[in-house]
């Protein structure tokens, strides 16, 4: 495949057969043939959200999606529980104080994921129920951590409060059973996981979500849930959708069908090991706690007296290879390294080599080859294992 490679955390590179679909001629975004894609669309994440409730298909970013789901749910004043674990997660709760939600913060710090029971004891204290919804995030790119979404659904057991989950980066590189957890609206987007272009979001609807959706007094126009299962239910959205992203989407939905939710899982684990046995290859210290490891992006802490922007400018005008910094605080003092998208194992063992190189000539004692010969060395583990 032609081009750079993308370790970025989304968009990522996407198979020819996904973007050979956004060359499709138009079609009548009201017709058959569109009707045919989007509810293909909806059925196939649907499995993959293992749900039987509505799964509505936005013309936006990830962001969108969660916006989405905020002015949908909730009325202004109304007392939101934000659990941040990183930049995005910070979003969310911005998102939700734009439109008068009175928010407070349960903060993690940096590298860690959420403590099920400070969650836990911070329910238990609302008797009152004051609280309406308490917004989580399934994987933060910012940090390279994943919550353990059943944990924290055990925690939040017996408290009403409506669950609000950012999964654009984690719905589908893991299981994440919403109907069975008790979430209430999910979000993802096509960009991540699936492999597929941006400008589409998806959102996971429960029917407890429905009877708040129906009372909630925020204004909303173009992100109406209400309008959007209406229209849904006939293979319609609301407004023009971005007609060529949902064909890409749908094919991109068919390969992660074929190649099967627990096989996909595996790969991004399998990327996501083979990268941190890389990078500890090459001297470099992985960021964040082990135990909240995403598989979908590798944090690693920059080597002092190294500059990140100059070695991530050289990674891509010299090899080709995109890798992301950190952000906000993390600017400057981490990689961030994606394992989603149409890359192989040569691809991986080629990032980590010029990782090696680019270091290297920056005066960074290491090995590039061992970089490489490590990343190798689990995947083969992690085959005999089986």
């Amino acid at each position: 495949m032609s081009g750079d490679l993308l370790f970025i955390p989304g968009p990522v590179t996407c198979a020819q057969e996904v973007l050979a679909a956004m060359a499709r001629p138009m079609v009548n975004h009201r017709g058959e043939k569109f009707a045919g894609a989007l509810k293909g669309v909806q059925e196939k994440l649907a499995r993959i959200y293992e749900t039987a409730g509505d799964v509505l298909v936005l013309g936006s970013s990830g962001t969108g999606g969660l916006e989405s789901a905020v002015v949908n749910l909730f009325s202004p004043d109304d007392v939101l529980l934000s659990c941040p674990v990183g930049n995005f997660g910070k979003r969310l709760a911005s998102i939700a104080r734009t439109y008068g939600a009175d928010v407070e913060v349960l903060d993690t710090e940096p590298g860690q994921g959420l403590d099920p029971e400070r969650l836990a004891k911070r329910l238990r204290v609302d008797r009152k129920h004051k609280i309406k919804g308490i917004l989580l995030t399934h994987n933060e790119t910012s940090t390279g951590v994943q919550n353990h979404m059943e944990e924290l659904a055990r925690a939040m057991e017996g408290h009403p409060a409506l669950r609000v989950v950012d999964s654009v980066s984690g719905l589908g590189a893991s299981r994440l059973p919403v109907d069975e957890l008790g979430f209430d609206a999910v979000v993802g987007a096509s960009q991540k996981v699936f492999a597929a272009p941006p400008g589409l979001a998806f959102v996971a609807v429960s029917a407890r979500a429905w009877d708040a959706i129906a009372k909630a007094k925020t204004p909303r126009f173009y992100f109406d849930f209400t309008k959007a299962r209406e229209f849904g239910a006939d293979g319609q959205t609301p407004w023009t959708p971005p007609v060529s992203q949902v064909f890409a989407l749908d094919v991109a939905l068919d390969r992660y069908h074929a190649e099967g939710a627990a096989n996909a899982h595996a790969r991004h684990v399998s990327h996501a090991a083979a990268i941190r046995a890389g990078v500890q290859a090459l001297g470099l210290r992985l960021f964040g706690d082990p135990r909240y490891a995403s598989p979908t992006v590798v944090t690693m802490v920059v080597p002092e007296g190294v500059k990140a922007s100059a070695v991530l400018k050289e990674l891509r005008e010299r090899h080709g290879v995109v890798l992301a910094g950190g952000q906000g605080d993390l600017k400057g003092k981490i990689f961030r390294m994606g394992t989603m998208g149409a890359i192989n194992r040569d691809d991986v063992v080629r990032a980590l080599t010029a990782l090696g190189e680019v270091l290297c000539a920056r005066g960074h004692a290491c090995d590039p080859a061992q970089a490489g010969a490590a990343a190798e060395q689990e995947y083969v583990a992690i085959a005999q294992a089986g």
